[in-house]
């Protein structure tokens, strides 16, 4: 082997072996650099307003989606609860004001829970832009009322009437 200054010399076989790992640094450099330059990803579009209704007896569904979900514009999709196809349309502006002023307030109440808290479970997802705002609103057993109080049966008839409310506002497109 040839050696000029302690330096591998073209001709041998150390030296075969310095060029082949230097082509290989370079394109696998050049290759990374080009999956970096690439634009990233559109953010995923995250609803505003979502409402999820889980029967009884949940644990054997494996379609757990939202029935409604809004976005701040008021594009909706639904789903219903015996069909995998969603529907695209519109919830009103008035609407999603209205509901957001009234989620906000049952936000502050007690709406109990059931001695029989596997009967199903209903909630309402509300995330505006701000993230501190959010508010998750879970009902347990809907259809039970044994063992609440008169005003935890009324916060949970308001609930009830607001997510009737919101699905009856869907306009398909």
């Amino acid at each position: 082997m040839r050696k000029a200054r302690g330096t591998a010399r073209f001709g041998t076989t150390r030296g075969w072996r310095a060029a082949i790992a230097t082509v290989l640094s370079a394109v696998t450099l050049a290759a990374v650099g080009g999956f970096a330059a690439a634009d990233p990803a559109p953010a995923p579009s995250i609803a505003m307003l979502t409402l999820t209704a889980m029967p009884a007896g949940w644990q054997t569904r494996t379609d757990l989606r939202p029935v409604l979900e809004v976005q701040s514009d008021g594009q909706a999709v639904k789903r219903a609860a015996d069909s995998a196809q969603p529907v695209n349309g519109t919830v009103p502006a008035d609407v999603l004001d209205a509901a957001a002023t009234e989620i906000r307030a049952l936000a502050a109440v007690d709406m109990g829970t059931p001695e029989a808290a596997d009967k199903g479970t209903s909630i309402i997802d509300y995330m505006p832009r701000t993230p501190d705002q959010d508010v998750h609103l879970i009902v347990y057993a809907p259809e039970l009322s044994e063992g609440l109080s008169d005003e935890q049966k009324a916060s949970r008839k308001r609930f009830d009437d607001l997510f009737q409310r919101l699905l009856n506002a869907f306009t398909p497109a």
